[in-house]
């Protein structure tokens, strides 16, 4: 029997409000995508708003549709936690913690994107164990037979660029004012994605942004995930409130900045409620339907 979306979604443990925005959000992605013979597809959005459920989903639609499609996070490229603890001794303390740019491995990152254009070879894809806060085994990394046709690459900085030079000077938090008062780390930060981040995500041939009503709600959303991540883990590893607030601080920078700045940049963008709810699809760039 050929499995409908809500036998995936059952089996893939999504929650049953996502078959409401098949017809509006999800079969138009995957239209255009196959009519725009994309290869490479940025999906951006802040903690918590859902991108790798929407990589999952299109995934689904697309080899529906009879495409070969992985899906990498650019959270399974962080350093691991030897290499950050090394960079926090030799450069700003503030970069044994994961995820601002410069904790990536980039030049991993872009020999997946080659291995992807290039049709041909196999490849193990990297995973990171979050509650470990460390690279998994390499045992345990995703292995490929052949490059896919569609690879969707999911972050919450990706699609990113680098703020103006004015924008770094005032800290934006009190871990900012605290423990980069002099903004040193602010700025290596700021180096790093116009260095080698952008010219990585200009590889990307299209944008989807999932737009939060604003940074506030990333607190909520994070948690919402932290908690998820404590029942499957059994709390090994899983922070809590007060380790929460301090982690998100590291973001916040770049969040609202990419709050501000990729709508602009974005080919699609999929505003969203404070519920975490898609509202309506805007085709910023050239759309299946224009």
């Amino acid at each position: 029997m050929d499995p409908t979306f809500a036998d995936f979604i059952q089996s893939a443990g999504l929650p049953e409000a996502l078959l409401a925005h098949q017809a509006s959000l999800y079969q138009p992605l995957a239209d255009w995508v196959i009519a725009s013979r994309l290869t490479l597809v940025g999906i951006q959005g802040t903690q918590g708003s859902g991108k790798s459920t929407l990589a999952q989903v299109l995934k689904w639609h697309l080899e529906k549709r009879g495409l070969r499609v992985e899906v990498l996070s650019i959270d399974d490229l962080y350093l691991s936690r030897a290499d950050r603890q090394a960079l926090a001794q030799s450069t700003h303390p503030l970069l044994a913690t994961r995820g601002v740019p410069g904790t990536h491995d980039v030049v991993l990152g872009r020999e997946i994107f080659s291995w992807v254009l290039s049709g041909t070879g196999s490849r193990a894809l990297p995973r990171f164990d979050k509650a470990q806060d460390d690279r998994a085994s390499r045992a345990d990394w995703h292995h490929c037979e052949t490059p896919p046709d569609v690879l969707l690459f999911e972050g919450w900085c990706v699609g990113l660029t680098a703020q103006p030079e004015i924008e770094l000077t005032e800290p934006v938090n009190s871990l900012e004012a605290r423990e980069d008062s002099a903004g040193d780390w602010r700025h290596y930060v700021n180096d790093q994605l116009r260095q080698f981040y952008e010219p990585w995500f200009n590889q990307l041939d299209a944008l989807i942004v999932l737009q939060a009503p604003g940074f506030e709600q990333v607190f909520a959303w994070r948690k919402k995930q932290e908690e998820a991540l404590r029942a499957r883990k059994q709390g090994q590893g899983v922070m809590d409130e007060v380790a929460l607030r301090r982690f998100i601080s590291h973001y916040e920078r770049l969040t609202r900045h990419a709050l501000t700045t990729l709508p602009d940049t974005a080919d699609v963008l999929i505003p969203l409620g404070a519920d975490q709810q898609p509202g309506r699809m805007q085709w910023l760039k050239k759309g299946p339907s224009q």
